[in-house]
């Protein structure tokens, strides 16, 4: 049996935004991929919409070589939209832009998509953050993402940025994910015996021209199609540098606790879909403030204090991963609330959401430049 490399590799996807109205922008190709793509090579990729700008690190050793890299590559986009009229702002939505009125990128992929989808692909204006994690070894892979399925309402209550849309306060914290609902093959997986047992379900899904690849397989966690990697895709986009890293980190730390669990063959529990579902849509509606089901107890239990268990279930690998101090930014989370809990708190200070857009233009700069060009402070 292999054991996992515990790579990580990092996707953020960014809004791209215009200073004076604060809408969405489209049109970015020219502006932003392409000049990115000649700073940054392959770390650039455009998206469906042309006012969403995505970009990936390679893969990294550590958790500190992948901040870094993230740091590096936000700096200079930031620095590249800014010379080009334009700002990034991080988050899972936009507060008020309008779907119907965004530019689908000239590629044949997203073609083909909106045409399978047609309005359900047009409306998908949300933003997320991905983390691969190595697991070379695919028998083991599938054996750790039946595990690691349990945390992903953990995942996404601390990284719940999207409680607008279309300009209307929805009422949940991660309304990204309700948008991302609509399309095939996303949400939770099921449980996967085997590796075996997964590669027919793809392989019938392929012949049967339901997708023409794995990539089609849009799931909260899923083992990547073309990398030796687990994906965790259930994340809002973080608005600050230090969310990404810390909620980076905590993926990483999940494969390895479960890893060495299996290795010495023990097994975390695992939850019927339908129960992680119940878990997840709490999540979304009231992110760190509400309560998740402790299937084991058969009780309801404070978010906050699940993720404090969760915290003490991955303590005895984050010293062997050098990561303590990047998921230790978790509990300043828990104490200023999450993009959602922030973005809610300045729209009710002042009931404008061109402020809201302003404060996550500062946070997604917080930290990567000097204190003359930085745009916030301490989270709200």
């Amino acid at each position: 049996m292999e054991r996992p490399s515990l790579s990580i590799g990092i996707e953020e996807e960014y809004q791209t935004i215009d200073p004076v109205t604060r809408d969405l922008r489209s049109h970015i190709h020219a502006e932003i991929v392409q000049k990115g793509k000649t700073l940054l090579a392959e770390r650039v990729k455009p998206e469906m919409h042309q006012s969403v700008v995505e970009i990936g690190t390679g893969v990294c050793r550590n958790i500190q070589e992948a901040k870094e890299e993230i740091r590096s590559i936000r700096q200079q986009m930031i620095t590249l939209a800014r010379q080009n009229g334009l700002r990034l702002a991080a988050g899972g939505t936009h507060p008020f832009a309008e779907w119907r009125e965004q530019e689908i990128y000239p590629d044949e992929r997203y073609h083909t998509i909106v045409e399978d989808l047609r309005m359900v692909a047009r409306a998908n204006l949300i933003f997320g953050l991905h983390v691969h994690v190595g697991v070379e070894d695919r028998e083991v892979a599938i054996q750790l993402m039946n595990g690691a399925r349990y945390f992903l309402p953990h995942l996404l209550a601390l990284s719940a940025s999207s409680p607008f849309w279309l300009g209307m306060d929805t009422g949940l914290r991660s309304y990204r994910c309700k948008v991302f609902d609509k399309f095939p093959r996303t949400n939770i997986p099921d449980l996967y015996q085997s590796w075996s047992e997964f590669e027919n379900y793809v392989n019938l899904l392929i012949r049967t021209n339901c997708i023409d690849n794995a990539k089609k397989i849009w799931w909260d966690i899923r083992p990547h199609p073309y990398f030796p990697t687990l994906e965790f895709r259930v994340c809002d986009m973080t608005m600050r540098l230090d969310e990404t890293i810390a909620i980076a980190a905590m993926c990483q730390a999940i494969i390895a606790k479960l890893y060495k669990l299996h290795e010495r063959n023990l097994s975390f529990r695992h939850y019927r879909r339908s129960l992680i579902m119940e878990n997840k849509w709490r999540a979304a509606r009231y992110g760190l403030d509400g309560k998740l089901i402790d299937f084991g107890k058969q009780a309801e239990v404070p978010e906050r204090e699940l993720i404090g268990e969760m915290l003490e279930f991955v303590s005895d690998v984050v010293d062997e991963l050098g990561s303590a101090q990047e998921i230790g930014y978790i509990r300043q989370i828990l104490e200023h609330g999450n993009g959602a809990d922030r973005q809610l708190r300045v729209f009710a200070e002042t009931g404008d959401l061109k402020k809201v857009v302003d404060y996550m233009i500062g946070e997604t700069e917080y930290g990567l430049f000097d204190a003359a060009t930085a745009g916030a402070g301490e989270p709200r």
